[in-house]
């Protein structure tokens, strides 16, 4: 896939955004993702997103709190470029080239040429064949090295790290028992297990910080939070792999 596929890959994307409905599950997630952002944050909260590709989910924490300061982070270095470009001057938003997990450090990490979405530390099963792929270093830092050290409170994280996600909390820490955040993050069979993650190490790590677990959809509901059995259940079917801890 070309520079030019990946166009009319977000040009679908952007014209499926404008249904009033739901066409994919990708889409769904993004909805509620918004939906969520826009109700726990207040005019001067300040958020983070990691993993942030094109900047969308940051676009949105700007518009729902544009008195406060919000923290991308993006590895790949031509999407890091872009986003440098495009919030050039732009006040409270601040950019770093950096994959989160739980140490600092340099590492090797997985470009997915093909498709970028599924780029990460580690090489994550694909789903479709003949994906093109290199590997390049970057550098790591963590959330408490990189946020927690500016002394502001964070609100909101969104992390879309193709199953890093448990080295990003585990770098995490300080900023979760100082702040307890909402955290919307992608898990599940492909990604996490790929890292050695379960979705028992998932569920005990944030109910260490008191944190419950559901779908977004049923936290926006109002139903009841998942037990540690229902979160296994639903992260090992494969169907649903975005979730909420709050």
């Amino acid at each position: 896939m070309n520079e030019r596929s990946l166009l009319l890959k977000d040009l679908v994307k952007k014209m499926l955004g404008l249904l009033p409905f739901a066409v994919t599950q990708n889409q769904r997630y993004d909805r509620q993702t918004n939906a969520i952002i826009r109700r726990v944050c207040r005019r001067a909260s300040n958020c983070v997103d990691v993993g942030t590709h094109r900047g969308e989910i940051l676009d949105t924490m700007r518009q729902a709190a544009p008195e406060g300061t919000h923290f991308g982070f993006e590895p790949l270095p031509h999407f890091y470029d872009k986003l440098q470009q495009r919030y050039a001057g732009v006040a409270g938003i601040e950019v770093f080239p950096y994959a989160l997990s739980e140490a600092p450090g340099e590492a090797s990490f997985n470009h997915v040429k093909t498709n970028p979405a599924y780029s990460g530390l580690q090489k994550r099963r694909y789903d479709r064949p003949h994906e093109e792929d290199e590997t390049i270093t970057v550098e790591m830092r963590t959330l408490d090295e990189v946020v927690g050290t500016r002394g502001v409170p964070i609100a909101l994280i969104k992390i879309d790290v193709e199953g890093g996600e448990m080295g990003v909390l585990r770098g995490a820490r300080g900023l979760l028992a100082r702040d307890k955040p909402v955290v919307i993050f992608e898990a599940g069979i492909g990604g996490s297990d790929v890292y050695g993650t379960t979705p028992g190490m998932l569920f005990d790590y944030l109910s260490g910080f008191g944190y419950r677990v559901s779908l977004m959809g049923r936290y926006l509901k109002g139903q009841p939070p998942f037990s540690r059995q229902d979160f296994a259940a639903s992260f090992n079917g494969g169907h649903d792999y975005y979730f909420i801890a709050y």
